[in-house]
């Protein structure tokens, strides 16, 4: 494993407990990092922590609640990276078979969430003249799955904010950017339908599955010094199936 350098850097993590932010976790800590991480799950988060060691702590977090995270914000301290990872799926249907409820809880925990830790955190790193925002988008949000619209629309819309936000803190030591994975064999994968597994899938021309670790090392190299000119884009890691 390459070591990108994350000496003293603290870096909350969103849906840190598990699947993709758990390994991003593991490898900011692999890079001299410290981790606090987000999530809505307390008992998942004691096991996260437990499992990373003594440069990992938690705190159970409601991500849609704009109090709660400014709290957290506040009790975390200096906070140098911030990787909104949490997300749900919502499930498989077609638009108009989907229940509003459904649509509008995916919308809040995908793309209102990390409008409200950015909004909570920014402040804090503008404080400190320094950060680095990763947004945890989909393929999805580039091409639109079909039976998965309240998804794609999400991801798409967090796409969206990367860019305008990146923007907006052009030129103050804080760079944003976002991802576009393809999936990985997730917990998440147990809100999906198998048929939707299976379309994923066949769209992958490296015919597999990414590995939460290899999403967790882009994740980790924007969230370093390293990553020094690039503000507002997107990076892919789809294998092959999106080229743009």
């Amino acid at each position: 494993m390459n070591r990108i350098d994350l000496e003293g850097r603290t870096a909350v993590i969103t849906g840190g407990a598990r699947g993709i932010g758990l390994a991003t976790a593991e490898r900011v800590i692999a890079s001299g990092g410290s981790v606090v991480i987000w999530d809505v799950d307390g008992a998942a988060i004691e096991a996260a922590v437990a499992e990373l060691g003594d440069r990992a702590t938690g705190r159970p977090v409601e991500l849609t609640d704009a109090a709660a995270v400014e709290e957290a914000a506040r009790a975390a301290g200096r906070i140098d990276i911030l990787v909104n990872n949490a997300g749900i799926t919502g499930g498989n249907g077609k638009t108009w078979e989907l229940s509003p409820e459904i649509w509008r809880k995916t919308v809040e925990v995908n793309l209102v969430a990390p409008f409200l830790t950015s909004r909570a955190v920014v402040p804090l790193m503008l404080a400190n003249g320094y950060g680095r925002i990763v947004n945890v988008a989909s393929i999805a949000g580039k091409e639109g799955n079909p039976n998965a619209s309240h998804y794609s629309a999400s991801k798409a819309g967090l796409i969206g904010l990367t860019k305008s936000l990146g923007k907006e803190l052009a030129g103050t030591g804080i760079l944003v950017n976002c991802i576009t994975p393809a999936a990985a064999r997730t917990a998440i994968f147990d809100q999906m339908s198998q048929e939707h597994i299976n379309y994923m899938l066949s769209k992958i021309p490296l015919a597999r599955f990414v590995e939460p670790a290899e999403v967790a090392a882009m994740i980790v190299w924007l969230a370093s010094e390293d990553c020094s000119f690039s503000t507002g884009a997107v990076f892919d890691i789809s294998g092959g199936r999106a080229v743009y």
